[in-house]
């Protein structure tokens, strides 16, 4: 792990006059390259996409798909399985990032994935992988949605699964627990997932594909869905006593509304998939609802079981004799933060590719009112989603972000531009949570009780404030018109102030971690006029710069989630560097020392393509779960941070600028 710099050290750097004319001359440079670099990336209709990296788990669950409908033998296993194989680390395992320990639930559906491609439980690499499963507490110690998984292909009785009860459909949103209680992310999760618990249906495998042999103990054991609590009353144990009524109601077969129910969730599939890539156009929902149509018998020639199919398809990328697969696409996000890089290295806003990135924006605007309607009333729909197509599912954290690339970008103040803001804005402010925050997608869904009911350890049961998005909306807000003083920034204000951690950092929910929100949160303060010489602002400066690495960078892995000790601790990253850079420019720091030699290490790392090479996962889909690989992370951040850096050794004031044009007033209305 690479050791911060030392504050000896740091002394010691040679620091040239901030208009050193070769200095500005070598970073203007780099700023060029970058900007180039950018615009070759750029789609002919005006927007950007990068590959999203998750980790094998997609692969490995596209397999178990493909074997559950009756496919084990179609090409793609053979590729999946060799992407797996490439993934292996060398103890044994699969982990849920690079650089992490195994995981088990990640390795024992690898395991499964390659016993289907035909790898046999005797070869070495096998033997290495169950004997970490068996370390890791056997295949029984797997999450909720990998038993799913395994009851699915006949591995595992589904009564060591949890009960999903399809009757919630049926439940009205004001009701405790409903559907609309949960997160949006697992509510297409479970809405799919509970038509499969009412079927229960399994595919039979060869004997071969079988994998007892990770067990601890026969997989026919009777166990529960969850590990119960040592006292005798708790959330935890209310809701296994509850799964365990369900399985005996069930066994009895008194579930006189469940056929309704049934129907209703499949429904209620069906509409949110008319203006989206699928199913909530992420992986895992969408894979659910190819397993739903098999439940209720479609065949695979039907026109929506290939269409289903073909959403998978589109997620993945061949290369040579290897496939992987990506659990969405970007495109929303890549364009907003590409914009946002171009505009900050001196794009025209009226160039043609600005133009064209905004016209694609504006055309993704959300017109249709979603799930985030069923609980907030008297809204126009507006703002974006993350990915081509997601009417249903717009999210907060989009919308702010192309918010803010329309106002740097310079289309902000244009009268065909207007209409969509005043709508993103009126919707932005809708959504605030009731602690002053923001969450991604919905308001209010922080029942933390429904984090103890048996499928809910995927760690991603609710959609909670986070400091990072309430900051960023924070900014996207000060481009029009909003500052401190105005009642929804001031109660955003402090929530963010109550969620500092003691070392001074933020957390980051979205991001790599304490980097990710420490940056955001400066940079939301900022702009919406904050004092950037409190004190809470001058600890997470402090924080900051003692976290800068040796070499100039700064890194963070996501280990950080599980030991949060490790705080601002990794091997530097382009991405990171330039969020840690990007906030202490916020902040009015852009002379310091460590800003300096955190150009050089950027200026020091770039690839002759303007872009920086990237290993680590620097994205956050579900803490401790999920992680995430954007690779155009190291493309446009860095941009931002080389660009803004360069503006100001040029023109000191330009830099004050950034936080959003002072005279254009866009409030939304009341």
């Amino acid at each position: 792990m690479t050791r911060p710099l030392t504050s000896t050290e740091k002394c010691f750097v040679a620091i040239p006059e901030p208009r050193d004319q070769d200095w500005a001359e070598e970073v203007a440079a780099a700023m060029d390259r970058g900007r180039a670099g950018l615009l070759t990336r750029q789609n002919p209709d005006g927007h950007w996409v990068g590959e999203l990296e998750g980790d094998t788990i997609l692969e490995s669950e596209f397999i178990l798909l493909l074997a559950f409908v009756g496919k084990h033998d179609d090409p793609r296993v053979k590729r999946a399985a060799n992407y797996l194989r490439t993934k292996q680390l060398s103890v044994g395992g699969w982990s849920n990032y690079p650089g992490g320990p195994a995981e088990v639930s990640v390795s024992v559906k690898a395991y499964f994935a390659l016993k289907i491609a035909g790898d046999s439980a005797s070869e070495p690499h096998m033997v290495r992988a169950a004997e970490v499963i068996h370390n890791l507490g056997g295949a029984e110690a797997t999450n909720s949605f990998t038993r799913f998984y395994l009851a699915l292909l006949g591995q595992l009785p589904y009564a060591a699964c949890p009960s999903v009860p399809v009757e919630l459909m049926l439940l009205p949103c004001w009701f405790f627990f409903n559907i609309y209680a949960m997160s949006a992310w697992s509510r297409t999760i479970f809405v799919p997932l509970s038509v499969v618990d009412a079927f229960k249906p399994v595919t039979r495998l060869p004997e071969s594909m079988h994998i007892r042999e990770l067990f601890l103990e026969p997989p026919e054991t009777p166990r529960w869905p969850a590990k119960p609590t040592k006292k005798w009353f708790s959330w935890t144990n209310f809701f296994l006593g509850t799964d365990w009524i369900l399985k005996k109601v069930e066994q009895f077969r008194l579930t006189p509304f469940r056929r309704l129910a049934a129907r209703k969730a499949v429904a209620w599939m069906q509409e949110r998939c008319r203006e989206s890539d699928g199913l909530g156009a992420i992986f895992p929902p969408i894979i659910y609802h190819a397993v739903v149509l098999k439940c209720l018998g479609t065949s695979q020639d039907d026109p929506e079981m290939r269409w289903v199919l073909k959403q998978l398809d589109d997620l993945g990328i061949e290369e040579g004799d290897a496939l992987r697969l990506q659990p969405c696409l970007s495109p929303v996000w890549d364009t907003a933060l590409s914009l946002i890089g171009l505009a900050d290295a001196g794009q025209r806003g009226d160039s043609e590719e600005t133009a064209l990135a905004v016209r694609w924006l504006l055309d993704k605007e959300v017109r249709q009112p979603g799930d985030w309607a069923k609980t907030v009333r008297g809204v126009e729909p507006g703002g974006w989603f993350f990915e081509y197509r997601n009417a249903p599912y717009p999210d907060i954290d989009d919308t702010a972000m192309v918010l803010i690339a329309l106002a740097r970008a310079g289309h902000a103040t244009r009268t065909i531009v207007q209409p969509a803001i005043h709508r993103a804005l009126n919707w932005l402010v809708a959504m605030q949570n009731s602690d002053g925050g923001w969450a991604a997608f919905d308001r209010n869904i922080n029942n933390e009780i429904l984090t103890k009911v048996p499928f809910a350890d995927h760690n991603a049961m609710l959609d909670p404030s986070c400091p990072d998005i309430t900051a960023r909306v924070l900014e996207a807000l000060s481009h029009y018109g909003y500052r401190v003083g105005q009642k929804p920034v001031d109660v955003a204000v402090r929530f963010i102030l109550a969620h500092q951690e003691e070392s001074g950092a933020w957390f980051g929910r979205w991001g790599v971690n304490y980097i990710y929100g420490t940056w955001q949160v400066l940079v939301g303060l900022a702009a919406i006029g904050f004092d950037m010489n409190a004190m809470v602002v001058r600890r997470a400066v402090r924080w900051l710069k003692e976290s800068q690495n040796a070499d100039g960078g700064w890194g963070e892995s996501c280990r950080s989630y599980d030991e949060p000790e490790l705080a601002g601790q990794g091997e530097s990253t382009a991405s990171q560097t330039a969020w840690a850079i990007l906030g202490l420019i916020a902040v009015g720091e852009i002379e310091s020392p460590e800003v300096r030699v955190g150009i050089e290490y950027l200026v020091g790392t770039q690839n002759i393509d303007g872009g920086w090479s990237e290993e680590p996962f620097t994205g956050t889909g579900f803490p401790r779960v999920f992680y995430l690989k954007y690779h155009m992370y190291p493309v446009y951040f860095p941009l931002m941070a080389l660009s803004r850096y360069s503006q100001h050794i040029t023109h000191p004031q330009a830099i004050e600028s950034q936080v959003g044009p002072r005279g254009l007033r866009l409030l939304p209305s009341t």
